[in-house]
Parts: C-alpha cells; structure tokens; sequence
C-alpha cells in the first residue's frame, strides 16, 4: 500500500478551497470532542444537556470522512497498491495517469450519485434538527467526492499532457449511464478486469470498492444513489465517532512527546533484564497501537531501532522488531479496528475487549520472548535497575499513564457511550499535552495536528462507506447465504473449517486493508461461524488477529512500506526482517483458533 507520510509543512492554505477543507476539519473534530464531554458532565450532574448533540457528531462522522478524503487527495495520498514498488521506471509515469483516469471516473460516478441522494432528500423535505434540512449535511459527499475526482486529474501527471489524458477518465461515467445498456454482453467482465488491472497500478483503495460497488449495482439495474445511501447508514452508527476520536488522542500524544516519556518508563522497568529493551519496545508499541500502527512506526522508528542497535541488537532483528510491533495492539482496549468489528458484528465491544485479554497477552509474549533470547544471544547491554530512574520517569509521565485508565473507565464504567469515552480520552489528551506538559503550542500545533489526524481518518472513513455498498450488493445476491450452503456441504469438520478459515483470513489480510476487510468479509464469515456454532467473541479474536498478520504479510502489509520508507531499506530487507515474527505470530493465531480457553476464560473469569 502507498504510504500515508506527511507532506512538507506550508506557511499556510493558499487557495479558497483549502483554507475550507483546514477550517471545517478543525471545527468537526473540535465540535466532535466538545459536545460528548458536555453531554457526559450534564449527565453526571443531573444537568440538561445539549439538545440534538448526538446527531451532530454522527453527522460530523461524515463531514470528517468526506473532507479528510479531500485533505488526503490534495497531497495525493489517498491510501492504494504502490506501484512504484514493482513497476520499471518508464511504466510509472502512464501508470500514473491511468489510475488518476479511473480515479476520476469512480470519484465523478460517486459525485453523480451523491447528487442523486442529496436531492432525492431535498425533495422529500427532511431534517435532521429543526430548521436543519437534511440535505445541507449530505452536501458534503458530493462536494468531497467531486473535489476528489479533480485532484485526481491534477495528480496524474506533472504536465498537461498527462493531466488531459487522464480527465479522458471523465468521459467513462457518461458512457455507461447513457449509451452502453447494462445487459451487454461482456462489458461488465471487461470492466472488472480492467478494474483489477488498475489496482494493482496504484487505484485508492476506496475508488477500488466504489468502482466494484458502482459496476455491480449498474449491471443489476439499481439506482446510482445505493453508495452514498449505505455510506450515510454507516454514520448512522452511535459508535462510529469514536475512531476519528480515539486517532485524534493518539495524536495528541505523539506529537505532544508521549512516546519519549513512555519510553522512559518502560526502559527503566525493563532495562535491567536480559532483552529488557527489545521489551520495552514492543511494549510501547502496543500501548501506541491505538493511534494507527503508521504513527508507531514513523513516530518511535528513529528513537527505538538506533537504542536497539546501541545495544547490541543486530540492525535487521531490530527493524524486524518494531515493524512486528507496530500493529500489536489490535485486540487491546480502544483499537479502532476491534471497535469497528463490533459495530458491523453486532459483538458487545466490552465481551471482545474481555475475550481478547489473553490471546492478545501470548501475542505480545511471543514476540517479547524472541527480544530476550537475541538480546541474551547477543549480550546485549544492560542496565542495573534504578529505583530512583523508575519512580522519576514514572512521575514524569503521571499524567499520560493516566490515560488509558480514562479510557478503560469510560469504556467499561457505564459513564458514556463508546463515543463519549473516545471524546472524553481526546480531551483529556489535549489538555495534558497542550497545557500541562506544553509541548503542543495552541498557536502552533492545534490547526496541523487537526488536519493531519482528519486526513489519515477520512481515507480510512472514506474506504468503509464504499465498502459498504459492495457489501450491500453481496447481501443483495445472497452470496453469504450460498457460501454457508457450499461450504457445509464440501466441509464437515468444524477444525477443517478453521483452519480453513484462517488461511482465507491471511489472504485477506495480505490483498486487504482491515477497515475494508472487516465489512466486506464480516458478513460472510459470521454466519458461518454460527454454523459451526464457534463463539462469536472466539471468532471475533481470530478474524482480528488473522488481519494483524495482514500488516506484515507481502505483498501489500501496510508496515513494510512504512518501514522501507522510514528506513530507507528495500522491501526485499523489510520483509526478510519480519519473516520470522509473521511465522512466530502465524503459530500464535493458530494456538488462539485451536484452544478456545484462552478467549472464553476470561469472559467466564469477568462474568461477561
């Protein structure tokens, strides 16, 4: 997958267009953090709270995807297939323009069919909230759309040749709305091979589900607005919001100098045994997890793998290290992709949180157990424990190794919704790092922290709205339904089935961001996990886990590129550095799918 890195720092937005995208994203996140808060003081206190709070949030879900995906088209890196990884230099340039053609052409489709819902809702005259039509709000999706489908012109290509051949791309939604019919013979085949040819080129990962879910339902003869409708019954989940709002914490915390603080204290606590710093690492790691494993790797790659190194760590073993590391926290409190599972699987978020304790303990051990031995193997330096070090460095991180119990409380304490703990963990971040610590300026810091926090967000929200809608056609084809058929009949063995299962699973992750994974391939596989009457909290641990492996399976896990482009390493180093932690963590899964007492235990333990 193309990596998501921040692009130089301007003096400033120079263009009409931008100064909205920085204005209206700062005010949604800001909006988004505020009015949870408020609403969980006035329950408290027995206060009236703000009427209609919760609509706007969810609302502002929506804004955040639509104007994140702008922000992240503007700097060209809406997340897809690189295919600066493979292809010769002389193919990169027209592979470039190809995609942006498509792009435009999936993106300008979208804008069509946004249009078509946004006035389809005018003309019925609803509201959100009194005297708030709700149209205004799904205005939103064709502007962002449409925006995006210019950009993608714009990027193609350096000069105005290329950029014209790629707005040829514009010419395609026309053409199939208006001259080809969607009974014809052989177009739609056509279509999806040239579809698949051009993701492999570098299409965005959400122009890949939206042309999927755009080519699909035009051959079944259904109304354009079916994406943009399914992407808005997305928003119209409570818990959505929390992933904008958990990020935003997470990168209040590392750009506020958490991780060095942290760092601190897990190096005094485990500095003094054997492996005690490669520890520490993936201890931090999985803490920082929360905040997306790209902010782990760039943000701790230059601090951790040198101290590694330092110490006496072979360099690949310490690369390898941290990108293992870096997506290990996906089965603990407050991981964004676990909470989205529950939201699509109808799981109790705390049963899973409860399930994945120790499945989610024996995958961080693995990997640690692996830092002890090279660390002993390599006799790598120690340092004796320091009473003093430990209670300073714990002292001066106080203050943020309070935060997760802020979020464990929230989340489990019956004091809020999910949203409400994620807004009340921002908060409480924010004001830590900006007027505790003071290493976030509010003069300096807020607006750039903002932006980029709803840039990574909207490509992510972005990719789960399209997904939807192809998931939706997949229901509407009952292909979960014909799958349960076909694999009971071919596979009577429920362990048959699982390990069945998990190989299907780390080909997903493999080819699959886990966002999109987790609603195109949720529906199909809970079903058949009922068939096979395996616990739903059991299989919610496997299929996160399963895409876990994904972040470093070739050819597209998300921590290899991150680690090429932080290390300035080959993909053939990163990957041969992380082979051994994938078949380590591929024996971890493998002991959680087979032994169901390591997910039910604690559930029986904590009474869930």
């Amino acid at each position: 997958m193309s990596v998501a890195t921040p692009p130089p720092e301007k003096s400033g937005p120079s263009t009409p267009l931008e100064i909205f995208e920085n204005f209206f994203s700062v005010a949604a996140l800001s909006l988004m953090t505020l009015l949870p808060v408020i609403e969980m003081v006035a329950r408290q206190f027995r206060w009236p709270g703000i009427p209609g709070s919760a609509v706007v949030v969810q609302q502002l879900t929506l804004w955040i995807g639509m104007l994140g995906g702008m922000l992240a088209s503007r700097t060209d890196r809406l997340l897809g297939l690189s295919s600066s990884t493979f292809l010769p230099e002389s193919w990169r340039g027209p592979a470039k323009i190809l995609s942006g053609a498509i792009l435009a052409a999936v993106s300008t489709s979208l804008a069509w069919a946004s249009w078509v819902f946004v006035k389809s809702e005018s003309d019925a005259g609803s509201y959100l909230l009194p005297s708030v039509p709700k149209w205004t709000a799904l205005s939103i999706m064709l502007v962002g759309f449409a925006v995006i489908g210019l950009r993608a012109i714009w990027h193609a290509s350096p000069g105005w040749k290329g950029r014209i051949l790629a707005a040829l791309g514009l010419a395609l939604p026309p053409l199939y709305g208006f001259v080809v019919e969607p009974g014809t013979s052989g177009i739609l085949p056509v279509s999806l091979i040239g579809l698949l040819i051009v993701t492999v080129l570098g299409l965005p990962i959400f122009a890949v589900f939206g042309g999927l879910a755009i080519l699909l339902f035009w051959a079944a003869g259904t109304p354009a607005a079916s994406v943009p409708v399914e992407m808005y019954r997305l928003v119209a989940s409570p818990l959505l919001p929390s992933i904008p709002l958990f990020t935003l914490a997470g990168y209040f915390m590392v750009q506020g100098g958490a991780t060095k603080r942290l760092l601190r204290v897990f190096t005094a606590l485990f500095s003094w045994i054997p492996g005690g710093l490669a520890i520490a690492t993936v201890a931090i790691c999985t803490v920082f997890t929360f905040a997306g494993s790209g902010l782990t790797i760039l943000s701790l790659g230059g601090l951790l793998v040198p101290m590694l190194i330092k110490t006496r760590y072979p360099e690949n073993f310490s690369i390898g290290l941290l990108t293992a590391s870096g997506s290990l926290g996906l089965l603990f409190p407050t991981s964004v992709p676990a909470i989205l599972y529950c939201v699509y699987s109808q799981t109790p978020i705390p049963k899973l949180f409860t399930g994945a304790i120790l499945p989610e303990l024996v995958m961080v051990g693995c990997v640690a157990t692996v830092g002890v031995y090279m660390g002993i193997k390599n006799n790598a330096v120690r340092e004796p424990f320091s009473f003093r070090e430990a209670g300073s460095s714990i002292w001066q991180a106080k203050w943020e190794l309070l935060l997760p119990v802020i979020m464990i409380t929230g989340l489990f304490g019956g004091f809020g919704t999910l949203s409400e703990a994620a807004a009340l963990t921002a908060f409480c971040a924010f004001i830590v790092e900006v007027f505790i610590y003071r290493d976030l300026k509010l003069t300096r810091d807020y607006r750039e922290v903002f932006v980029e926090c709803a840039t990574i967000v909207g490509g992510i929200l972005l990719i789960l709205g399209v997904a939807l809608g192809f998931t939706n056609y997949l229901i509407d084809q009952e292909v979960p339904s014909k799958l349960i058929d076909w694999v009971r009949t071919h596979v009577q063995s429920k362990y048959l089935f699982l390990l069945l299962l998990n190989a299907a699973l780390l080909a997903v992750g493999a080819l699959m961001d886990i966002f999109a994974a987790i609603l195109v391939v949720v529906p199909l596989i809970k079903p058949l996990a009922a068939a096979y009457a395996i616990d739903p909290v059991q299989m919610g641990v496997i299929f996160i886990a399963n895409l876990e492996l994904g972040y470093l399976h070739p050819p597209v896990g998300i921590n290899l590129f991150l680690s090429a482009y932080r290390f300035k390493k080959p993909m053939g180093t990163i990957i041969w550095a992380t082979l051994p932690f994938l078949f380590i963590l591929m024996g971890t899964v493998l002991l959680i799918t087979y032994v169901p007492w390591l997910t039910t235990a604690p559930l029986r333990w904590f009474g869930k």
